[in-house]
């Protein structure tokens, strides 16, 4: 856009008004029809008033994207996004504070909150993306902008499932999804993106048979609809409800459809995270395959040490100690297990506990069955400070099945009990028997 008559323009078809709604009652719509074709050039003033109703600034409708303001905040937008991108959360937060955003166009201010909700997400500070995100989802929808609300969605719904919110995370989903569906927008990327995400919200709420029945449904309209990269976070999170079923063939064909069409595209975490979940699925499978989850491994590292997470690179050096186990090499298994542990540091979390069962298991196989029990002990005793979820659950079935191969009976059925329980299956026998039986005498 080049002339002041090409940005009111753009800026009113934005701003969905029409041309009598941006002349509301300050101007005759016949005027704002003679500004369009370039026939008036507008005052300062009247760019003042028309600029306030289409979310712009005066600065932009007289010189576009190259005034000062809008230049300077573009710029370290761009940057604070690539701040985000490498794991620089925090200095990306940095920049967009320090920016004067209401001295900008609205679209630029949209962009800089969103990037500044990605990076509170980064730094794990959900109370304040959500905070952010919550309002921008309301103007969006009550500007009638359906893909920008589905942006804006996306990211709510991964915050407050990860903060554990689950009725808030579906409830903003289902909603925008079907905001979409009714404008005819099914198979856009922004609703492909939004609905795959859905679907993990309805795996962690134990919803697994809708959560599958909703998976295939997307599988369909990507393929009849999507772009590769919409298709691609289908095929992701499909993948995801198939590994949660333990059907791992069809979750490792998804995940192999999902790279075909993330990989080679633009610059993304996502596909390093996308082989490293690909190289689990490799061990899982039947003959589990190590020298190829080796290779994935090896692929996603560089990626991964530029723009992941210790957590995520702890869970690389994890996968690596299961691959070199199944191929016989206990010390490599070893060291790749103890070098996740010092990646993870000293705070208790599920990876933690994870990242000790592999270092049992090669500890177990090399026949240090005494420093193998400290091992499970310790995955154990992490376990137990975790709030129950799924794949907690897992944990503990996992080091149930570990305890066992130890003849650790007692401590086998105390793991089973725990993986019982974190997945929603509470004792039920009455606390009458239970007293009754208890008056029995033992031999």
């Amino acid at each position: 856009m080049t002339t002041i008559a090409d940005r009111v323009r753009q800026g009113r078809i934005d701003a969905g008004l029409s041309q009598t709604a941006l002349a509301g009652g300050a101007f005759s719509p016949s005027y704002i029809s003679l500004i369009e074709a370039g026939r008036r050039e507008p005052t300062d003033a009247a760019l003042a008033v028309l600029a306030a109703r289409m979310g712009s600034t005066v600065e932009f409708l007289k010189f576009g994207a190259d005034g000062p303001n809008e230049a300077r905040t573009r710029l370290e937008v761009d940057f604070a996004k690539l701040d985000v991108k490498s794991g620089a959360a925090a200095s990306a937060r940095e920049r967009i504070s320090r920016l004067d955003l209401d001295r900008v166009t609205h679209a630029l201010k949209v962009e800089a909150l969103l990037t500044l909700a990605r990076a509170h997400e980064g730094l794990g500070d959900l109370e304040s993306a959500v905070a952010i995100l919550e309002p921008l989802l309301v103007d969006a929808q009550a500007r009638g902008h359906h893909l920008d609300a589905a942006g804006v969605a996306t990211g709510l719904v991964a915050s407050y499932l990860e903060a554990g919110d689950l009725h808030r995370s579906i409830e903003v989903g289902e909603r925008v999804v079907l905001d979409l569906e009714r404008a005819g927008l099914s198979g856009t990327d922004e609703h492909l993106r939004l609905a795959s995400t859905l679907l993990w919200a309805y795996v962690e709420r134990g919803d697994l048979l809708y959560a599958t029945h909703r998976a295939s449904e997307l599988v369909r309209q990507a393929d009849e609809l999507g772009t590769p990269r919409g298709r691609g976070s289908v095929y992701w999170n499909a993948a995801l409800v198939a590994e949660q079923r333990r059907d791992y063939d069809l979750a490792q064909r998804y995940t192999e459809r999902a790279l075909a069409l993330l990989d080679g595209g633009e610059v993304s975490r996502d596909v390093p995270r996308l082989r490293l979940n690909y190289a689990w699925l490799l061990l899982r499978s039947d003959p589990a395959e190590p020298v190829e989850a080796l290779r994935q491994l090896d692929l996603a590292t560089p990626d991964l040490n530029a723009s992941g997470s210790e957590v995520e690179l702890a869970r690389v050096d994890v996968e690596r100690s299961r691959a070199h186990l199944v191929m016989g090499y206990t010390d490599d298994a070893e060291r790749c297990a103890r070098a996740a542990l010092v990646r993870l540091g000293d705070q208790p979390r599920l990876e933690k506990a994870v990242a000790q069962l592999a270092l049992g298991d090669a500890l177990h196989t090399r026949g240090d069955i005494v420093a193998s029990g400290e091992a499970y002990k310790w995955a154990a005793d992490m376990l137990g400070m975790m709030s129950a979820s799924r794949q907690s659950a897992a944990a503990w079935r996992e080091l149930g099945d570990r305890l066992l191969g130890n003849r650790d009976i007692a401590g086998a059925a105390e793991a089973f009990d725990r993986a019982l329980r974190e997945a929603g299956f509470r004792p039920s026998i009455p606390t009458a028997l239970l007293e009754a039986w208890s008056a029995f005498p033992t031999s």
